[in-house]
């Protein structure tokens, strides 16, 4: 539940479609089905993929192909940034020459941020498939769509570690600084009237055990603020403004 064409910003939201992979070596592990709704209180893992095969290359071609297949509609995952990784040199080659750090010092990330955008509280589809193995044979099937307003997953969601995202966010819509994303307030780092630069930190929000630092876009005085440690706010939220 991240868009890593914006940075992997965590992204709460409901899944309006999930249709997962099968086949020979190709595991998925969830609690999420469709209809659920993806609060920002819980860890952004919505889903693992596992993939055996008898070679690494083996393991690369069904990968891709079920990355390919895996399909999630209602909000961003990281799944683009997976099926860019699985045909990238720098992941493909023997030996590898990915590091620790590759993601944030080497990749290249053209990947586009999520163009979708979240349902306006219109009802999920009627159906949705699933597959099941009878007789040693995978089928799918189609049921009827049970909806579930809470995240699925359970309660060990919520014992996962906080994590810092990887850079500050800039808001540049003029003089408003706005929420990019469902969130809590856990830091408010100016008061009103406060003067700030480019770049200074002006609060800290936290999504999906995620912590995200907010900058300010340029010189000026905070004024309107509009954010209390601890609340909750939506997306597009005005937090405060800074003016010339």
């Amino acid at each position: 539940g991240e868009d890593p064409g914006r940075g992997f910003m965590p992204s709460p939201g409901p899944v309006s479609v999930l249709r997962v992979p099968g086949g020979p070596g190709v595991r998925v592990d969830s609690g999420v089905t469709t209809g659920d709704v993806i609060s920002g209180a819980f860890d952004s893992l919505l889903a693992k993929l596992i993939v055996t095969g008898s070679s690494r290359e083996d393991a690369l071609e069904r990968s891709r192909r079920a990355l390919d297949e895996f399909e999630v509609a209602g909000l961003p995952t990281v799944l683009p940034f997976h099926r860019k990784i699985v045909r990238d040199p720098a992941f493909t080659s023997s030996p590898f020459s990915i590091y620790t750090r590759w993601i944030e010092t080497d990749f290249v990330n053209d990947i586009e941020p999520w163009s979708g955008s979240l349902p306006d509280g219109s009802a999920p589809p009627a159906r949705h498939s699933v597959v099941v193995e009878v007789g040693g044979k995978r089928v799918e099937v189609s049921l009827p769509t049970k909806l579930v307003p809470t995240v699925g997953g359970g309660t060990a969601l919520a014992a996962a570690p906080k994590r810092r995202a990887s850079s500050a966010v800039s808001t540049v819509t003029g003089d408003s600084v706005k929420a990019p994303m469902q969130a809590t307030v856990v830091k408010l780092a100016v008061a009103e009237g406060d003067r700030v630069v480019k770049g200074d930190l002006i609060l800290v929000l936290e999504a999906m055990k995620m912590e995200q630092p907010l900058v300010a876009h340029k010189d000026g005085t905070v004024t309107g603020i509009n954010a209390a440690v601890g609340a909750t706010v939506a997306s597009g939220h005005l937090l405060l403004s800074i003016a010339d």
